[in-house]
């Protein structure tokens, strides 16, 4: 069985209880949580930084960044490095889920409910997938994070 030219795959991660996707092409490697340092001066939802192989990484927590409060972070945690644009971010999340394959004719654009939110422009849709709803984020401009 192939593909449909309009089917994409997504990397599914949770955070705080609700899943998530983002396009597996952005995703560079999944690491366990290390503490990260932190920086003055950036808005929340930014942890600090890391250092990933010499590469000074800044790590965004998922939750804060969509307004959901500070991830409480246990070792559990994990750090998605995503690369958009050439410029590589790490992304909190609590865990990473599965690959999925997703049909453009199975995305549903965001609850109009949703499209006058400040943190609306991350999210490029909901997919309903084996009974679970997935939203689809937009990574470039979710780890923009001097907005």
């Amino acid at each position: 069985m192939t593909e449909q030219p309009d089917t994409r795959q997504y990397i599914t991660f949770l955070a705080n209880g609700q899943e998530f996707a983002s396009p597996i092409m952005a995703i560079r490697e999944i690491r366990g949580w290390v503490d990260t340092t932190p920086l003055p001066n950036v808005p929340n939802y930014v942890r600090g930084v890391i250092n990933l192989r010499g590469t000074v990484l800044p790590v965004i927590d998922l939750k804060a960044r969509l307004g959901l409060g500070q991830t409480e972070v246990t070792p559990k945690n994990v750090i998605i490095v995503i690369d958009t644009d050439h410029r590589q971010t790490g992304l909190l999340v609590d865990a990473v889920s599965d690959i999925i394959s997703v049909s453009s004719d199975d995305i549903q654009p965001p609850p109009e409910m949703m499209q006058n939110d400040a943190s609306s422009h991350y999210v490029e849709g909901i997919a309903v997938r084996d009974g679970r709803m997935v939203t689809l984020l937009g990574i470039a401009e979710l780890t923009q994070t001097l907005n």
